[in-house]
C-alpha cells in the first residue's frame, strides 16, 4: 500500500468512527463528586495522582470515553476484578456522574524523561505513524495536544502516565485487552506494529504532552 493509500485508509477509518458514534447525554459533576469518594483512595483526590504509577489518570478524561470503559468494567467486558468490585449495585446514572465528575477535573502531566532524539522520534511516530509497519499517526484520533475526540469518544491521552500508557499498548498489542472492538481493533491494529522501545518512548512523550 503507498503512503497516499495508506492515508486515505486512515482517514476514511476515522471518518466512519466519528460519525457513526452515538450522542452521549453526559453527567452531573456534582453528583458525580459524591461518588468519587472511594475512587481517590486510588486515583488520588485531584484524579491525576494515583498510589501506583501504573493506574491512569482520569482528570480532564473524555467524559464518553470514561463512561464507556466504566461501563465495560461494571459488566466485566472490561477484565480489571478490582474495578468491577467498585462499581457493583451503581446505576447507569451514577457511571455517567462519575465520568462527567472527572472530566471536569484539569488535566496534569509531567515532564518528558527522555532525550531530545527520543522525543524527536516519538514526536514522530505520534503525529506521522509509521507508513512500512501500518502504523496510522496516533493524532489522526487523539488530537495534535493528545486531548482525545469526545464525538468518538478517543481518549485524552496527553499527560497520561507512562507506566499505564505502555502498559494498555503492550495489552493491545498482546491481544490482552480488546475493548477497541467497536471501533473495528483500531488499537490492536495499531499496536502490533510497535515495538517494546517504541511504546516506552511514545509513553514518555505522552506524559509530557499534557504540561
Amino acid at each position: 500500500m503507498s503512503m497516499r493509500d495508506w492515508t486515505i485508509a486512515t482517514t476514511f477509518a476515522l471518518l466512519i468512527s466519528v460519525f457513526s458514534g452515538a450522542a452521549y447525554a453526559g453527567g452531573d459533576p456534582a453528583a458525580g463528586k459524591a461518588q468519587a469518594m472511594v475512587c481517590a483512595a486510588c486515583h488520588g483526590a485531584d484524579g491525576a495522582t494515583g498510589i501506583d504509577p501504573s493506574y491512569p489518570s482520569l482528570a480532564g478524561q473524555n467524559e464518553k470515553y470514561l463512561n464507556r470503559q466504566l461501563t465495560m468494567f461494571q459488566s466485566g467486558a472490561r477484565n480489571i476484578p478490582v474495578m468491577t468490585a467498585q462499581l457493583i449495585g451503581k446505576s447507569e446514572k451514577d457511571l455517567a456522574d462519575l465520568a462527567a465528575f472527572y472530566a471536569s477535573l484539569p488535566a496534569k502531566g509531567k515532564e518528558a524523561g527522555g532525550s531530545d532524539v527520543e522525543i524527536a522520534t516519538a514526536t514522530r511516530i505520534y503525529k506521522g505513524g509509521i507508513a512500512a509497519k501500518g502504523v496510522a499517526a496516533c493524532a489522526a484520533c487523539h488530537g495534535v495536544s493528545g486531548e482525545g475526540n469526545m464525538l468518538a469518544g478517543f481518549p485524552r491521552i496527553g499527560g497520561q502516565m507512562a507506566n499505564y500508557t505502555i502498559a494498555q499498548l503492550t495489552a493491545y498489542r498482546e491481544g490482552q485487552r480488546d475493548s477497541d472492538e467497536e471501533y473495528g481493533a483500531m488499537m490492536r491494529n495499531v499496536a502490533q506494529g510497535l515495538t517494546d522501545g517504541e511504546i516506552r518512548l511514545l509513553a514518555d512523550y505522552l506524559q509530557g504532552l499534557g504540561r
